[in-house]
């Protein structure tokens, strides 16, 4: 069993020494930021339901242009008084009808389908900032993990050099076999521990490929923790007008008073402009021009309870946008609080260190003159491993709840950070679109869009 478990902890020891060393290329935060940018899955998912909203608009806009249709229709019959009468009758021609008035319904649908794009904007703006901080999160993590890991390597050495030294002292009468058993029994538990962390390492691994796109090389030390804000009501106000979730919601407000109004405007009458162009089997062809004027009267209360819907769905949003804020203040105040007890875990972590490791050396040469006990110098060590481990925690808790604030404040963007790449145009698309091209030369320039978005 020992010999299985010692093959195994070598297996690992040559995997995580093959990480630390030193590569061609090391990869930067920002490189694992930009990578997770480009290949997320989530954000092309998001920016394929922008790209639905903007066609809402195009279809709201197609309702205010005159409709055309073509129309065929042959009958057969057997005729009963006059046998030489037609059997087959007829007619091919054109319809068309143009909306001229509906109360303001159908403008009313545009604006509120250009505040759904913006709100689309918003969330697609929330889903970036979560993509960049599940990398951020997964650097960190990997980073943290990889020096655990060498903290315990470090750990089973110096414990299996003291097993080594304690049995030559049992050999020669200085130590009993007590403190042969101390060390053997912790040299197994900083094994376990190794076995442990290089499993957390593992994990920490495939959620970083999961979140930036591919398995993390030889890392680099993160640069300077962001700047966020002087102080906790500064992050909060920053939050209330920046954060996209607060911005959609306010969108969502506006489309929702423009549904209200549009549930008003269906009770108004409507007035159409409709042409019809037909010609039968006989040749013989007609046409005819007109306009139609027709309004609800009553249906049951069916209007009425759609206003009224539309009214409560109006006070929901305007209800969430209250929720909204609070939930984004608390969010930033969480933050605030996690980044400051980060960083006073990190002062106090580097305080333990020093005094660990003076303990530690003060244990070890007592141990020498007799005045300690090998368990004494096995509790000093492992003080300083824990110290030193939390102090690793304390960096990894730093630099998340940093951008974490960041993110609470709505400024975790690729614009924000300056990444220095291309970012996704969302105006591209709509511009595109937004006017319900049907001409085969607007055609080609969206096909160009199109491709363009697919690469």
């Amino acid at each position: 069993m020992a010999r299985v478990m010692t093959r195994t902890l070598a297996i690992w020891t040559l995997v995580v020494s093959l990480m630390a060393a030193p590569a061609v290329w090391a990869e930067t935060l920002t490189d694992a930021l930009i990578s997770a940018y480009k290949n997320s899955g989530l954000l092309d998912q998001n920016r394929a339901l922008l790209r639905a909203a903007d066609e809402d608009v195009a279809q709201a806009v197609a309702t205010l242009r005159p409709v055309l249709n073509y129309f065929a229709n042959a009958t057969y019959s057997e005729p009963i008084r006059d046998p030489t009468g037609d059997r087959v009758t007829g007619s091919l021609g054109l319809s068309a009808e143009w909306l001229l008035y509906d109360g303001g319904g159908s403008k009313l649908a545009v604006e509120a389908m250009k505040e759904t794009v913006l709100a689309t904007r918003e969330g697609l703006i929330d889903i970036e900032q979560q993509v960049l901080l599940r990398a951020v999160t997964a650097y960190m993590n990997v980073r943290r993990d990889a020096e655990v890991v060498a903290l315990r390597q470090n750990n089973v050495r110096v414990i299996g050099q003291q097993l080594r030294a304690a049995k030559d002292r049992f050999e020669v009468g200085e130590v009993t076999r007590t403190d042969v058993s101390l060390a053997e029994s912790r040299l197994a538990q900083a094994r376990a521990g190794l076995a442990a962390a290089q499993g957390a390492l593992a994990a920490s691994r495939e959620e970083y490929k999961v979140a930036v796109g591919r398995f993390p090389k030889s890392l680099k030390s993160p640069p300077r923790v962001p700047r966020t804000a002087k102080n906790l009501a500064t992050a909060r106000s920053i939050a209330l007008t920046e954060h996209p979730l607060v911005k959609r919601t306010k969108h969502e407000v506006a489309a929702a008073d423009l549904g209200a109004a549009r549930a008003a405007a269906a009770m108004k009458p409507r007035l159409t402009l409709n042409g019809r162009v037909a010609i039968d089997q006989n040749r013989n062809d007609s046409s005819s021009l007109g306009l139609q004027l027709g309004g609800p009267i009553y249906q049951g209360g069916k209007l009425s309870a759609i206003y009224r819907q539309a009214l409560a769905r109006r006070d929901a949003v305007r209800a969430g946008l209250h929720t909204v804020g609070l939930n984004v203040s608390q969010g930033v105040g969480n933050a605030w609080a996690r980044l400051q007890v980060a960083r006073a875990t990190l002062v106090a972590s580097n305080q333990q260190i020093r005094a660990a490791r003076v303990a530690f050396r003060g244990v070890k040469e007592e141990a020498t003159l007799g005045a300690r006990t090998t368990l004494d110098v096995l509790d000093a060590e492992q003080e300083l491993l824990d110290a030193q481990a939390n102090r690793v925690s304390a960096i990894t808790d730093e630099y998340i709840a940093a951008y974490s604030l960041l993110s609470a404040m709505g400024l975790l963007t690729v614009d924000h950070l300056k990444l220095g790449i291309k970012t996704y145009d969302p105006a591209a698309y709509y511009n595109a679109v937004r006017r319900a091209p049907a001409t085969s030369a607007r055609g080609k320039r969206l096909d160009a869009v199109m491709r363009a978005l697919g690469k």
